[in-house]
């Protein structure tokens, strides 16, 4: 090709960008079209679906498949009642796939669990009272009613370091109804669940020893993007849909 020629796309990678382009700008339309739908009702809006978040690779963005999400959700879920409440920590595609599955079983809203989630994405506000913004930097900066408020929790940490797993964990802590002073409740009444990398492992087992968590046989799958990380699925009971692997922790010598 000539230095100076101009390097052109063929027709069919144009077709494809402005396919591409057009489904972009109709999911914004929708979204911005519910936004305003929320912002006049008196309750949040009834989204069942993921389609209209578009992934963010930057904010470190992955949502699970509708298998992995429904099997996640089910199992938080379990039989909780309108006493209970349950949160989703970075962890939008659960919290969606849960509001769903609450609202197929046909139970009245007044009889659901309490969903929350807290999340850094400011689009997920569309949730209204259910969303609490959270930045994991602050894992502490939260509304007070919410220290030692959540029965069960799922946690999907945005980045594979010591340094966000650690102040996740301290979120999740914070949060957990079993971690609340002078409580009752016991940990085994506490479902926890953490997803993330394999190569945070002995970091995640470490971080919830107190919660007797464990590997599950569960690998979770994503929708869109295939990760070069293999993804784990952690939790502190068993399920229909797991075994747990027990192991010892690795000492820093082993490594």
């Amino acid at each position: 090709m000539d230095d100076e020629e101009t390097p052109t796309l063929s027709c069919t990678a144009i077709s494809a960008l402005q396919e591409f382009y057009a489904e972009r700008t109709a999911r914004e339309e929708t979204f911005q079209k519910l936004k305003h739908e929320a912002e006049v009702a008196a309750d949040s809006v009834d989204i069942l679906s993921m389609d209209l978040f578009v992934e963010s690779w930057q904010d470190s963005q992955f949502w699970y498949s509708e298998e992995t999400a429904n099997i996640l959700a089910t199992a938080l879920l379990g039989d909780a009642d309108e006493k209970e409440t349950v949160a989703m920590v970075s962890a939008p595609s659960a919290y969606v796939m849960a509001r769903r599955i609450l609202k197929q079983s046909g139970r009245p809203k007044d009889k659901w669990p309490r969903l929350l989630l807290l999340e850094y994405d400011i689009r997920f506000e569309i949730f209204k009272d259910d969303f609490i913004f959270y930045d994991y930097n602050k894992p502490l900066s939260l509304p007070p009613w919410l220290k030692g408020a959540v029965d069960h929790i799922i946690c999907d940490p945005p980045f594979l370091s010591d340094d966000c797993q650690t102040k996740a964990a301290m979120t999740v802590r914070w949060i957990s109804k079993c971690h609340k002073k002078d409580s009752e409740w016991e940990v085994e009444n506490s479902r926890l669940i953490v997803c993330t990398g394999e190569r945070m492992e002995n970091a995640i087992l470490k971080l919830y020893q107190q919660q007797s968590i464990a590997r599950t046989s569960l690998e979770p799958v994503h929708s869109k993007q295939q990760l070069s990380n293999e993804f784990l699925c952690f939790a502190n009971f068993e399920s229909d849909f797991w075994a747990l692997k027990r192991k010892p922790l690795q000492k820093k010598d082993d490594v």
